[in-house]
C-alpha cells in the first residue's frame, strides 16, 4: 500500500504562507493570523528582491549583498569611518570588518587615518571602486526598476508610505534594529 503524499509535497514557496497561516490558526487560535500573514509576506518578498539583485547583478560581479551594501554605503558617504558603514548598511561591525579586507584587497576601497583622530581609519573608494559601483548600481537600479514595474506610480509611493509607517510604528514597541 503506499502511503498518501504529505500535504508538504503539494506547498511551494508562496502557498506555504497559506499553509502555514491556516495551519498555525487551527492550532493556536489566540493568534492573528493577518499580522502573521504580513509579516511572513514581508519577508518572503524581501529574500526574493534580494536573492534577485545578487544573482543577477552582484554576483556576477564576484560580490555578495553584504559586499555590495558596505561599496553603496562608502560610496555615498565616503570618507567614512568602519562603524558608520556598519550602521548604514545595517550590517555587525565585524561583518563590515571582514568584508573591508576583501574589498581592500581587491583595489576598490582605500583605507586611511583619519585627520580628525589618528586612531580613526576613513574609507574610501579607489578609482577603481568608484567605476565598479557606479556600474553596478546602474544595473541594479535597472532591476529595481523592473521589480517596480508590477506598480503603479501611485502604488509605488503607497507601499513606501505604508512601510515608512511600519518601520516608524516599531518604536512604539521597542523592536530590536541595527542602528
Amino acid at each position: 500500500m503506499t502511503p498518501e503524499p504529505s500535504d508538504s509535497e503539494h506547498l511551494h514557496f508562496w502557498s506555504f504562507i497559506d499553509y502555514a497561516v491556516a495551519r498555525v490558526s487551527r492550532e493556536l487560535p489566540g493568534i492573528d493570523p493577518l499580522a502573521m500573514r504580513l509579516v511572513f509576506t514581508l519577508h518572503r518578498a524581501a529574500n526574493m528582491v534580494v536573492y534577485d539583485l545578487e544573482s543577477t547583478v552582484h554576483r556576477p560581479r564576484g560580490w555578495s549583498w553584504p559586499g555590495f551594501r558596505v561599496l553603496f554605503a562608502i560610496w555615498l558617504s565616503a570618507p567614512v569611518e568602519a562603524k558608520k558603514v556598519a550602521e548604514l548598511s545595517g550590517m555587525s561591525r565585524a561583518a563590515v570588518s571582514a568584508l573591508l579586507s576583501t574589498l581592500e584587497r581587491d583595489g576598490l576601497v582605500r583605507k586611511e587615518r583619519a585627520a580628525y583622530d589618528g586612531r580613526a581609519v576613513g574609507l574610501s573608494l579607489t578609482d577603481s571602486g568608484q567605476e565598479a559601483i557606479t556600474s553596478a548600481f546602474l544595473a541594479h537600479n535597472k532591476r529595481e526598476q523592473e521589480w517596480a514595474g508590477a506598480l503603479s506610480e501611485d502604488e509605488t509611493r503607497t507601499l513606501i508610505e505604508l512601510l515608512g509607517k511600519l518601520t516608524t510604528h516599531s518604536v512604539d514597541f521597542d523592536a530590536r534594529h541595527r542602528a
